[in-house]
């Protein structure tokens, strides 16, 4: 089989990215990474070099270049079914499947006021009505899952998935921010920060060199 090759962007302040890249770790794929720096003179054209789409993440097997998070993911359930990427019940990977779609097409409020940092805590940050529904709508998705499906270990359905990758940058803007969350919420948060993957990915962030001035307000 090709080799996996995983393109991303900063780990500091790509969430994007860190889904597939924290997904991969969890399962304990191997891969090979490359980092683009973003807001840079050349950050377009390095990643043109690896998809036309002119976004990150991107995965390369083989002659497939697959773009876009959640894509990324299928592929690799599709790819490597002996990896647990989705629940095995079919209810619960119907709702796992589900509440990773809503993350990725919704939730927008909640990300434009709180971008990604996981190198910084930035406190008293006022938050609209707006945002406010959006961190209520994750804490009902979360404590939904955890009641229905999360027996057998701390995540969302039990043992960790892709629906906790798609979840995991929300859990650190939650975290960067200060963010006051129910006591499920709260349980699920630091089960998702205590997890090897995520704790590389915060060392890894730690280590970087680059700082975007945009993203330090």
């Amino acid at each position: 089989m090709a080799d996996l090759h995983l393109v991303i962007a900063n780990k500091a302040y790509s969430s994007w990215s860190m889904r597939p890249w924290v997904a991969m770790k969890a399962q304990g794929v191997a891969f090979k990474e490359t980092v683009i720096c973003l807001q840079q003179p050349d950050t377009a054209e390095q990643i043109a070099k690896y998809s036309a789409a002119g976004k990150v993440p991107v995965l390369k097997h083989g002659e497939v270049t697959v773009w876009e998070s959640l894509a990324i993911l299928d592929y690799l359930a599709d790819t490597l079914p002996s990896h647990a990427w989705w629940p095995e019940d079919r209810a619960a990977r119907a709702m796992a499947r589900a509440i990773a779609a809503e993350m990725h097409a919704g939730f927008t409020n909640l990300r434009s006021a709180m971008p990604m940092n996981v190198r910084r805590t930035i406190l008293g940050r006022e938050r609209t009505a707006e945002v406010d529904k959006d961190v209520a709508r994750v804490q009902t998705v979360w404590g939904a899952a955890r009641a229905k499906f999360g027996q057998g270990g701390p995540f969302l359905f039990g043992k960790f998935s892709n629906a906790d990758a798609m979840y995991a940058p929300v859990v650190t803007r939650f975290k960067t921010y200060g963010v006051k969350l129910d006591a499920v919420s709260q349980a699920y948060a630091d089960a998702i920060l205590a997890h090897p993957a995520v704790k590389q990915w915060y060392a890894d962030a730690e280590a970087e060199a680059w700082v975007i001035e945009k993203y330090e307000l």
